[in-house]
């Protein structure tokens, strides 16, 4: 999206053509807000990024964990767990070209933020504390790492626009993904700080998307999954949330209410991506009544966080659910 984006979200909001699409790089998303949000408002059409894996589990999981917790949601933490079958996971190496690229313009981001100048999101109740580089999960008996994909940008990006513009309580975020046992986390450290290393200098870079495979163990290739590999894939996302009973001061007192909610389905990038994209599209011509009142570029959860986008889903296989009630 970095490169070939920008073309297809300028063609449709010239032409009145809304526009979905699967990206989950910030900066992309975040540089369309700033040149179209004005121009798709005007035009009466919604550009709706990261409708994909990125970041639709995540964005409209925050809002499914929010709705059910009988009381204010203040915090939320979620764990992605990815299954494989005996053929093992793969990615395609687009996926890993966009992690390249997305960390050596990590300046430019910033500088991009500054320019659209945000309003900060307030912190209601007891501020969410962040969790290291690497830990122990107790709740899951292994090691986790904060989620290197566009998670939680995309949801800062939501709960600012319900907070604005709907006055909707703002839920603070961390996304995490569980990596196993000792052994991947000796593997991951390795890889990961060649990456960081390469990823600083041009050369390193082209080393990196030339050869995938090799700087990532085999877990992305050009060539993508094999049918076999995708078949054996499955994911978990669970949410554990926090917040204040009905009736109880959110700014007052540490939160005396949680919740734990889960979204599970098929292999992510294959088989999950096409089925959020397509529902959210469905959404964006069926529930026209419920989406924001003016056109605009919007995250999925600002754009969809009032239409039956969830219930969609959850018929097609990315299922959402609570698996603990809140408790006092």
């Amino acid at each position: 999206y970095r490169f070939f984006g920008e073309p297809v979200v300028e063609a449709c909001v010239e032409n009145g053509a809304s526009c979905i699409d699967i990206s989950g790089e910030p900066q992309f998303l975040e540089g369309m807000y700033l040149k179209y949000n004005e121009k798709a408002a005007e035009k009466g059409v919604y550009v709706v990024g990261s409708c994909g894996f990125d970041s639709i589990p995540a964005d409209m999981g925050v809002l499914y964990t929010r709705d059910k917790l009988k009381g204010t949601l203040t915090a939320v933490e979620s764990f992605l767990s990815v299954k494989s079958g005996p053929e093992g996971v793969c990615v395609h190496d687009g996926t890993w070209k966009s992690a390249v690229y997305g960390l050596a313009d990590e300046d430019n981001l910033r500088k991009l933020r500054k320019k659209i100048g945000y309003a900060p999101v307030p912190i209601v109740g007891t501020k969410l504390k962040k969790r290291g580089f690497l830990f122990y999960n107790q709740e899951f008996k292994e090691y986790s790492i904060p989620f290197m994909g566009s998670d939680a940008s995309v949801v800062k990006r939501t709960q600012r626009y319900l907070h604005t513009e709907l006055q909707e309580t703002p839920v603070q975020y961390g996304g995490y993904v569980n990596v196993g046992g000792l052994g991947s986390v000796i593997k991951l450290m390795f890889a990961g700080m060649l990456f960081l290393l390469l990823v600083k200098f041009n050369f390193g870079r082209k080393l990196l998307t030339k050869y995938p495979e090799f700087f990532s163990a085999g877990r992305f290739t050009k060539e993508g999954p094999t049918q076999k590999q995708m078949d054996g894939t499955s994911f978990t996302m669970t949410f554990f949330g926090e917040g204040y009973s009905e009736g109880q001061d959110p700014q007052s007192g540490k939160p005396n209410v949680k919740i734990c909610t889960e979204v599970k389905g098929p292999e992510p990038g294959y088989i999950a991506t096409p089925i959020a994209m397509v529902q959210a599209a469905i959404s964006l011509l069926e529930d026209a009544a419920s989406l924001p009142k003016r056109g605009g570029v919007y995250s999925p959860g600002a754009a969809f966080s009032k239409t039956k986008l969830i219930d969609r889903l959850n018929r097609r296989g990315v299922e959402f659910s609570v698996i603990s009630k809140p408790e006092v």
